[in-house]
């Protein structure tokens, strides 16, 4: 599959971490993790699947050994701001800082402003708070968009505001230059963003697209932190929307490619279908079987092994036959104690 078209995941903005201190923080263990001692993990992140794995990658192997390199593929301009939401799923996340009530943005949101912008829809003769920013989450947006507007790069800015949220991890986009996530439906292209929110991704994919991919390059650190990673980890998003974009970029598949060894994935897909967003149902649109053992077909090339649900045990044997090795355990994170035992299965199926 050409991955600068149609692509191996779906962008949800929701949240894993309860209030309190960070995952994988020095607080939550009670010290100063043993990353010395811990292995390095590299992820291949979307948005909520991969928040939730990471943290509970991070209650593992504590923050600081992981590197996240995070879709913008959905990125968008929303009111003249920068909205990463991929990006902010995972520091919010990481942060314990995410909103649990909304599933997506800041704990402890207000809404003032989305409030405020309604009173201009019937000027508008549209809905212009179809995507909802939250007050405290308007500010991160507002950040980005002036670091960005005074020549800063996307890369800098997630560091920045890594730094304000007191994320240890090492978060890195893709690329600093701008890869769009194209959906095609009957009715013609759409940006990603107006499929998945806009129209509620109920309706059929026809194709995807990354536009921009081919002139993209990988952000600074990108293949450095997949080439030097002890584990690299494809974490459970959408494979065509959410991972998809990261691959797209010239130089990441081959990167992964080359660990595939070090690689382990984490299916999205469980007993035939996805817990949440449209992951199943594009697989199938788009010609793949939605299934743990579709996912792992097309993780083959990349990945030496993959963890699928107890409710997929019957697929390990095709599976295996892929030349993928299997781990079957309970995959649902339903919990940080259930994210951390996911993420125990998952660093255990490296060699």
């Amino acid at each position: 599959m050409n991955t600068g078209q149609a692509a191996v995941g779906g962008r949800t903005r929701a949240v894993a971490a309860e209030a309190g201190p960070r995952p994988g923080s020095a607080a939550e263990a009670g010290g100063t993790p043993a990353v010395g001692a811990a292995p390095a993990v590299t992820a291949i992140a979307g948005g909520v699947g991969a928040a939730r794995m990471l943290s509970g990658i991070a209650s593992v192997v504590g923050q600081g050994s992981i590197t996240a390199v995070v879709n913008t593929g959905d990125d968008t301009v929303l009111h003249g701001l920068h909205v990463s939401p991929d990006l902010d799923t995972v520091t919010y996340t990481l942060a314990g800082a995410s909103n649990l009530e909304t599933g997506w943005g800041l704990a402890g949101e207000t809404w003032g402003v989305m409030e405020a912008l309604a009173a201009f829809d019937a000027v508008a003769g549209q809905s212009l708070g179809w995507f909802r920013l939250g007050d405290k989450d308007l500010a991160t947006h507002l950040y980005r968009t002036g670091r960005l507007a005074a020549g800063a790069t996307l890369s800098q800015v997630t560091s920045d505001i890594a730094k304000r949220f007191g994320v240890e991890a090492r978060l890195l986009p893709m690329s600093d230059e701008r890869v769009e996530t194209r959906v095609t439906l009957a009715s013609g292209e759409v940006g990603f963003q107006e499929y998945f929110v806009g129209l509620g991704h109920a309706v059929p994919v026809k194709a995807v697209r990354f536009a921009g991919s081919e002139a993209a390059r990988p952000a600074p650190g990108v293949l450095e932190a997949v080439e030097r990673a002890d584990i690299v980890l494809i974490c459970p998003s959408n494979p065509v929307v959410s991972i998809g974009p990261v691959l797209a970029v010239p130089g990441v598949a081959e990167a992964v490619a080359r660990r595939r060894e070090a690689t382990v994935a984490v299916s999205p897909i469980i007993a035939g279908k996805a817990l949440k967003g449209p992951a199943d149902r594009m697989l199938a649109e788009l010609g793949y079987e939605p299934s743990a053992a579709g996912v792992a077909e097309m993780w083959a090339p990349y990945a030496a092994a993959i963890v699928v649900d107890n409710a997929d045990a019957g697929l390990a044997p095709r599976i295996e036959a892929l030349g993928v090795r299997c781990v079957v355990a309970p995959s649902v994170m339903s919990g940080p104690a259930e994210a951390a035992k996911l993420a125990e299965a998952a660093l255990g199926a490296a060699p």
